[in-house]
């Protein structure tokens, strides 16, 4: 038993994501808490929330808009890597592994959300 969303790979990677983004959060310097640490995780986790809230008991339009509020949570935890790379929390080499990461999944639920009809 479970619920439809567990087998999406855009939850999974997202979900991945997230434990990735609260590790990285975890090492900003003790006054980003707070600020940015804290959007970075909240941001994060609401991709992986609104794909999950989306699938259940929702019609395919009202899925593909949850769907965009995941987008736009992407979005969001890529301005906050670049926020990271500007104040010098995070290496360049790293930044690119996350930015990829994220790129990718936003294709990839960009791709799912366009077969929803």
């Amino acid at each position: 038993m479970s619920f439809k969303f567990e087998n999406l790979i855009i939850w999974q990677k997202s979900m991945d994501l997230g434990e990735e983004m609260n590790l990285l959060a975890r090492s900003f310097p003790k006054e980003e808490i707070y600020n940015l640490s804290s959007q970075l995780r909240r941001a994060t986790d609401s991709v992986a929330l609104n794909i999950s809230e989306g699938s259940i008991l929702q019609s395919n339009a009202e899925y593909r808009k949850f769907l965009g509020y995941s987008i736009r949570s992407l979005a969001e935890v890529v301005t906050c890597l670049y926020k990271a790379i500007r104040r010098e929390y995070l290496s360049k080499i790293n930044f690119e592994k996350h930015y990829k990461d994220c790129f990718d999944l936003m294709n990839m639920m960009i791709a799912f959300r366009n077969k929803l009809k």
